[in-house]
């Protein structure tokens, strides 16, 4: 494709007319309203810099029980949004009994693509050693994410920088990837790249297709029905990497959903998306 047509292929409100501003609109209502129903919620720095904070949403009742912690990135193409738009599935994983993990990192270009991933494995990595004093259970950490925040989930989810910070390998037990990118080649040039300023080393490491993928855990690979056909194909290309590469991927497209409400389906505890993130939880 040439420029043109990867600025459209990769624009993922071309599909909704334009205007993605309501869905953003209700994350955050719909993420005030969660902070605002659960008692058992707190802010937690996991780092020195003042974007290196996550909002921890938790059971009330759960003295003695560790409980399962699902571990959110936003997306905005990795320039936009934060946690404050990000805690909108909070109150049906508390329901069931699980807590969730709402993460801010640093945004472009204030970081590169790199320092955020770093941020992303910190946070995580946090949790993990921060894991009995917060009451969760450091064996069942899941990551997940939504567009951009799907690529940071895979890119902590992926074996290999772990042992190095002094974690387990099999930190994270699971990945529910919403609507990603796997393979940042195809951005590079583009308006995207403007803050990011992508460079060729770090579209070869810091693209979860091109990289080595043995020992990736048990995932969820899905998207909406309403999207452009690259994010369907970079969904489709990077399942596939997975299954091949021997791990238990389930993929999914749900109907009627587009790139930026599919997400949305977290807060329903009937939905198919939640009920398979439960399961793995």
């Amino acid at each position: 494709m040439d420029l043109d047509e990867r600025e459209e292929a990769y624009s993922p409100s071309s599909c909704i007319g334009g205007d993605y501003g309501p869905f953003i609109a209700r994350y955050r209502t719909m993420s005030a309203e969660a902070r605002s129903r659960i008692q058992a919620w707190r802010e937690y720095a996991y780092g020195p810099a003042p974007s290196h904070r996550l909002d921890l949403f938790t059971p009330q009742d759960v003295t003695g029980h560790a409980i399962p912690v699902l571990v959110f990135f936003h997306g905005g193409y990795w320039q936009e949004l934060s946690k404050d738009e990000s805690s909108f599935a909070a109150p049906a994983l508390v329901g069931a009994g699980a807590a969730l993990a709402a993460v801010d990192y640093t945004l472009a270009p204030d970081a590169s693509i790199t320092e955020i991933v770093d941020e992303c494995r910190q946070a995580v990595g946090w949790l993990h050693q921060q894991a009995d004093e917060l009451g969760i259970d450091p064996r069942r950490i899941v990551v997940s994410g939504n567009s951009a925040g799907a690529h940071l989930a895979a890119m902590v989810a992926l074996p290999g920088w772990q042992r190095a910070a002094g974690l387990p390998v099999d930190l994270v037990r699971a990945a529910v990837l919403v609507s990603g990118i796997y393979d940042l080649a195809p951005l590079a040039g583009t308006s995207i790249d403007i803050p990011l300023g992508l460079t060729d080393a770090e579209v070869e490491s810091m693209s979860p297709t091109r990289v080595a993928l043995d020992g990736f855990p048990r995932s969820l690979v899905c998207w909406g029905e309403v999207e452009t056909t690259e994010f369907k194909a970079q969904s489709w290309e990077f399942a596939n990497d997975l299954t091949q590469a021997g791990t238990t991927c389930t993929v999914l497209e749900v109907p009627a959903r587009n790139h930026f409400d599919v997400v949305l389906d977290l807060a329903d505890p009937t939905a198919d998306i939640t009920r398979r993130v439960l399961s793995v939880l």
